[in-house]
């Protein structure tokens, strides 16, 4: 008898506990995004027609006519090394859109996308340039452990080696990995904080490239 009051009283528990957790789930599911783009494009500016309602046909026209469109921002300039140790540009690869991420070979989060950026590399190589940023920045990755990872996973996208920190303080980058998406005049239009999936690397590379 004894034993039956503790099974009843452990469903009991499970029953509550799937109920809690279902609930959790229905609070946080509308909260999550799969789809962790950010756009960096401008919004357009109202003109002064738009703002002032009082004015006449004639004064909207001339209003409208002066108005200037909002304009994107270059994105910084930074100078990392190559694997060869030759310093470089992120403005020596405009012309190409440009796909750049920040990343570590210690971050599994980095990791975990790395075979997407090598798939789209493989695919789009030619006409989108791929630099993957690696941070290193302390003893935690060096130039060797960063290499090493490269050659073991069989990884050929283009690297560079932010050593100095240049390219980190240049975009903010507080987190790994860290992705941005850069247009053929070195405009960006969108950034996503934190591992990417096969989709959203794609949705960001048809931001800025046309085939």
């Amino acid at each position: 008898m004894k034993s039956k009051k503790s099974l009843w009283i452990v469903i009991v528990a499970l029953v509550v506990l799937l109920a809690a957790a279902y609930a959790l789930y229905q609070f946080l599911a509308p909260q999550i995004s799969t789809d962790s783009l950010v756009s960096q494009q401008p919004e357009k500016t109202p003109s002064a027609s738009e703002n002032d309602t009082a004015q006449d046909d004639s004064q909207e026209d001339d209003s409208a006519g002066q108005s200037e469109p909002d304009t994107p921002t270059q994105v910084p300039d930074f100078t990392v090394t190559d694997g060869a140790g030759n310093s470089v540009n992120l403005s020596d690869y405009f012309g190409k859109p440009i796909v750049l991420n920040f990343w570590a070979s210690w971050c599994g989060p980095c990791q975990s996308e790395m075979p997407h950026f090598q798939a789209a590399y493989e695919e789009l190589g030619e006409d989108v340039q791929f630099l993957m940023v690696n941070m290193t920045t302390s003893s935690r990755e060096t130039l060797e452990d960063a290499q090493s990872y490269l050659a073991e996973a069989g990884y050929t996208f283009p690297v560079l080696f932010d050593t100095e920190s240049s390219a980190a303080i240049a975009y903010g980058v507080y987190s790994l990995p860290t992705t941005y998406f850069i247009d053929a005049e070195g405009y960006g239009t969108a950034y996503a904080t934190g591992a990417i999936d096969e989709a959203t690397l794609q949705k960001g590379i048809d931001l800025i490239y046309t085939p």
